[in-house]
C-alpha cells in the first residue's frame, strides 16, 4: 500500500500499523516505512503527535492548524485504549460540562499525555475485569472524523462513573450528566454491574435507577436484582470519604444531603 492511500483512511494512525499496511505486496523494512514517514512529515503532510503516532494534514491546513480529533488520538495512545468515565459522556455528547481531560481505560502502563490543550489521562482497567474478554464488555467503535474511536457504551458509562466519580467531573456533573441521557438497556446496566465485583457500586446504580424510576421506566425486577448484592453493613457513596449523609435503608447507602436532594438544581 502506498503512504497517500493510506493516509486517505487513517486520520490519525500509529507507526506499527502504518508499517504492517506499507509491507503488504512489496516487502518493504520497518526502516523504509520510517523513511516514507519522516518524508511526509518534512513535506507538511503528517503531523508528528508523539513518538510512535501521526496525524495526517489535509491538503489546504498545516501541521501547526491542523485539528485533531481528541477520541481519535486517545485510542491510539495504547493498543488496548478505550475512552471512558467523562470522556464518553463527552463523546456521545451527554456531559453536562465540557473538558479537556479525557480519561481512557488500559490494562498497559500507558502515561498521561497532553497535546494542544487536551490531558489524556490513562485508567487501569479495574482487576475483576482484566481477565474477562472485552475488558468485561459494554464497548463500541464509532467512526469519526476519518478514524475509530473505541469508547464505552452509555450504559457502562453509567456504571463506571459511579465507581469511579473522581474520573466523572464529581457527583453534581455526574448527576446533571447522566439525566440528560434519555435511555439506557437496564439489563446491559445490571449485568456490567456486577461484574465489577462491588457492593458499593451495586448499591449506587441502584439508588440511582430507582431515584429516576419513572424517567428511565425501571422496572421491580431490576431492582430486585441490584438489592441482593448491596453492602452487607452501611457504606458511605464514596470510598474513603465519610460524609454525613441520609441512609437509604434499602441499598445501605449513606447519601449526601446535596446528591439526595439535588440540590444544585434548586433555585436561589
Amino acid at each position: 500500500m502506498k503512504p497517500v492511500d493510506y493516509f486517505a483512511t487513517h486520520s490519525v494512525f500509529r507507526f506499527e500499523d502504518f508499517a504492517a499496511a506499507h509491507r503488504e505486496g512489496d516487502a518493504c523494512s520497518p526502516t523504509a516505512s520510517m523513511d516514507a514517514l519522516k518524508q511526509h512529515v518534512r513535506a507538511g503532510h503528517l503531523l508528528r503527535v508523539r513518538r510512535g503516532l501521526y496525524a495526517v494534514v489535509p491538503r489546504g491546513q498545516t501541521p501547526a492548524t491542523v485539528a485533531v480529533d481528541p477520541y481519535v488520538l486517545a485510542t491510539l495512545l495504547a493498543p488496548d485504549a478505550v475512552v471512558a468515565y467523562h470522556g464518553a459522556l463527552q463523546f456521545h455528547g451527554k456531559a453536562h460540562s465540557l473538558a479537556r481531560r479525557v480519561p481512557f481505560l488500559t490494562s498497559t502502563r500507558a502515561k498521561p499525555a497532553a497535546f494542544r490543550g487536551s490531558e489524556f489521562v490513562p485508567v487501569p482497567v479495574p482487576p475483576s475485569l482484566r481477565k474477562l474478554p472485552d475488558q468485561g464488555g459494554g464497548i463500541v467503535e464509532k467512526p469519526r472524523d476519518g478514524g475509530t474511536v473505541r469508547v464505552t457504551t452509555l450504559e457502562r458509562t453509567l456504571v463506571d462513573v459511579l465507581d469511579a466519580p473522581r474520573h466523572g467531573g464529581g457527583w453534581e456533573e455526574i448527576w446533571r450528566s447522566l439525566e440528560a441521557v434519555e435511555f439506557f438497556d437496564l439489563d446491559a446496566v445490571t449485568d456490567y454491574a456486577f461484574k465489577l465485583g462491588s457492593a458499593l457500586t451495586v448499591a449506587k446504580v441502584g439508588f440511582y435507577l430507582e431515584q429516576h424510576r419513572e424517567e428511565l421506566m425501571v422496572e421491580d425486577r431490576h431492582l430486585d436484582r441490584l438489592r441482593e448484592r448491596v453492602p452487607a453493613r452501611p457504606a458511605y457513596l464514596e470510598r474513603g470519604r465519610r460524609e454525613p449523609g441520609k441512609l437509604m435503608g434499602r441499598w445501605n447507602l449513606v447519601m449526601p444531603e446535596r446528591v439526595l436532594r439535588r440540590t444544585w438544581a434548586e433555585v436561589t
